[in-house]
C-alpha cells in the first residue's frame, strides 16, 4: 500500500468514527421527550441521560489517552469502537431510566477511548501543511453526524420508537471496527517503556466527579462542599503530576505555551456555551411549539448543516491565515446566535429559530477546526497524544458543564418533581435564563481566543 493511500484510509476511518459518535448524541437529544414519557421522569432526571455520557467520557479521556500512548493508539481506538457497539446495544435494552443512565455512562467511557486517540492518529499521519485541511474534513464529519442525527432520529423515534436509535448504530460500529482491523496497518506508540499512573487517574476522576456533583447540587451547603473539594482535588492533581516520572497529563505541554493554554481554554468555554443548545431546542420545539420529533429534527439540522458546510473551508483557511483571527470571529458569531436564543417564547416564529441556528452553525464552524489546528500546531509531534487528549477533555468538560448549568437551572426553577410537559411556562423561563448564562460565557470566550497570541509556524 502506498503512503498516500495509507493516509486516505486513516482519514476515511477517522471521518467515519467522527460521524457516528455525534450522530448518536444528536439523535438521542431529539428522543428525550419520548424517553421522558416512557419512563415518567422529571426534567432533572431526564437531563442525566445526556449528562452521564459526558461525565463518564470526561473522566476517562485523559487516562485512555495515556494508555494509548503506552500500548498503542490503534489498539485503544479499535477497542473503543467495539465497546461502543456493545454499550449502545445495552442502551437499547434498558428497562428503566436508572439502567439507561448507567449504560450511557459506560457508552461515554467507550467514547473516551475513541476521542482520546482519533485526532492524535490523524495528526500523526498527515504533514503539517495538510493538517488544517484534514482536521476541517474530520470536523465536517462530526457536523454531518450532528446534521443527520436530529432528522433520522426524529423519524425513527416517531415511527419506530427511541430504542431504534441505538439499534441502527450497532452494525455501523461493528463495520468500522472491521475496517480498522483490515486496513489500518500502522500503530502509533509514543511512550512504550513508560508506566501508567493508576493513582493519578483515580485521583483525577474522583476530583472531576466531585466538581460536577457539587455543581449539580448548588446552592446547598452540600453542593458547595463537594465543589470546593473537587476544585482542590484538581489543583492537587496538577501539582502531583509535576512530581512523578510518567504522568497521565504532561504539564510540560503547558509551560510557557500561551497559544496552547489559551486555545484550550477557548475550547472549554466555547463547548460550555454551546453544547446544551441541541438539548434545549429539542425540548422547546416539542413542548413549547408542539412539533413532532420528526419535524423538530428537520429544524434542528439547520445548525449542524452549516457547521458541516463551512468547517472544511475554515480548516483550509487556517492553514494560510492566523487561526486566532478565524476562531475569534467564529466565537463572536456564536455569541450573537446565543443572544438571539434568549428571545424564544411561545409566539416566536419558526423562521427566527432557524435563522439563529444557522448563525450558530456558521460561528461554530469558524471556531472549531481553526482552534483545533492552533492547539495541535502549538506542541511538538511527541506531544500530539497529550494535546489531543487534553483538547478532548476540554471539549467534554465544557459539554458537561453546559449540561450542569442546564440541570441546575431546571432544578431551581422547575423543581425535581415537576414534568416539563405540565409546566411549559416554567420551562421557557428556565430556557431564557440558561441562554443568558451561555451568552455571557461565550462573550468571555472571545477574549480568551484573542489573548492566545500568534501561533508559531512550523
Amino acid at each position: 500500500m502506498q503512503r498516500w493511500s495509507e493516509r486516505q484510509v486513516i482519514l476515511a476511518i477517522s471521518m467515519a468514527s467522527a460521524f457516528f459518535m455525534p450522530f448518536m448524541l444528536s439523535s438521542v437529544n431529539v428522543a428525550m421527550p419520548a424517553i421522558g414519557r416512557e419512563f415518567s421522569v422529571n426534567a432533572v432526571t431526564l437531563s442525566w441521560v445526556a449528562t452521564a455520557y459526558l461525565l463518564s467520557a470526561a473522566v476517562f479521556l485523559l487516562p485512555f489517552g495515556r494508555i494509548a500512548d503506552i500500548y498503542g493508539k490503534k489498539k485503544i481506538f479499535q477497542l473503543g469502537i467495539l465497546s461502543f457497539a456493545l454499550t449502545t446495544f445495552l442502551c437499547s435494552l434498558a428497562p428503566n431510566i436508572r439502567l439507561l443512565i448507567a449504560f450511557r455512562a459506560f457508552q461515554g467511557m467507550s467514547s473516551a477511548m475513541i476521542f482520546g486517540t482519533g485526532t492524535a492518529i490523524l495528526t500523526s499521519a498527515f504533514p503539517t501543511s495538510d493538517r488544517g485541511r484534514v482536521l476541517g474534513l474530520n470536523v465536517a464529519s462530526v457536523y454531518l453526524g450532528l446534521s443527520l442525527g436530529p432528522v433520522l432520529g426524529g423519524v425513527l423515534t416517531q415511527h419506530i420508537g427511541w430504542r431504534s436509535l441505538f439499534w441502527v448504530t450497532v452494525p455501523f460500529s461493528l463495520a468500522l471496527a472491521g475496517m480498522i482491523w483490515l486496513w489500518m496497518k500502522n500503530e502509533w506508540i509514543s511512550a512504550k517503556d513508560e508506566t501508567f499512573d493508576w493513582f493519578g487517574s483515580v485521583f483525577y476522576g474522583a476530583s472531576l466527579l466531585s466538581v460536577f456533583f457539587g455543581f449539580s447540587h448548588l446552592p446547598s451547603n452540600f453542593g458547595i462542599g463537594f465543589l470546593i473539594l473537587g476544585i482542590v482535588g484538581l489543583i492537587g492533581f496538577g501539582v502531583y503530576q509535576t512530581k512523578i516520572k510518567s504522568p497521565i497529563l504532561n504539564v510540560q505541554v503547558f509551560r510557557h505555551n500561551r497559544v496552547f493554554v489559551f486555545s484550550s481554554l477557548a475550547a472549554l468555554i466555547n463547548y460550555s456555551a454551546t453544547y446544551a443548545i441541541a438539548f434545549l431546542v429539542s425540548l422547546y420545539l416539542q413542548y413549547a411549539k408542539g412539533l413532532t420529533p420528526q419535524n423538530a429534527g428537520f429544524i434542528m439540522m439547520s445548525q449542524p448543516v452549516m457547521q458541516a458546510a463551512f468547517s472544511p473551508f475554515a480548516g483550509r483557511l487556517s492553514d494560510r491565515v492566523e487561526s486566532r483571527k478565524i476562531a475569534t470571529s467564529g466565537m463572536l458569531l456564536t455569541a450573537i446566535g446565543l443572544f438571539l436564543m434568549t428571545f424564544l417564547s411561545n409566539t416566536t416564529p419558526i423562521v427566527f429559530v432557524i435563522g439563529a441556528l444557522l448563525l450558530l452553525g456558521i460561528g461554530f464552524a469558524f471556531f472549531s477546526s481553526p482552534n483545533t489546528n492552533a492547539v495541535m500546531g502549538a506542541v511538538e509531534k511527541k506531544y500530539y497524544g497529550v494535546a489531543s487528549g487534553l483538547l478532548g477533555t476540554m471539549r467534554l468538560t465544557g459539554q458537561m458543564f453546559s449540561m450542569a448549568v442546564t440541570t441546575l437551572i431546571f432544578a431551581l426553577i422547575i423543581g425535581n418533581n415537576r414534568s416539563l410537559h405540565d409546566n411549559p411556562g416554567l420551562f421557557l423561563k428556565s430556557e431564557t435564563l440558561i441562554f443568558i448564562i451561555l451568552t455571557v460565557l461565550c462573550t468571555i470566550g472571545i477574549f480568551f481566543s484573542l489573548a492566545r497570541g500568534k501561533a508559531k509556524t512550523e
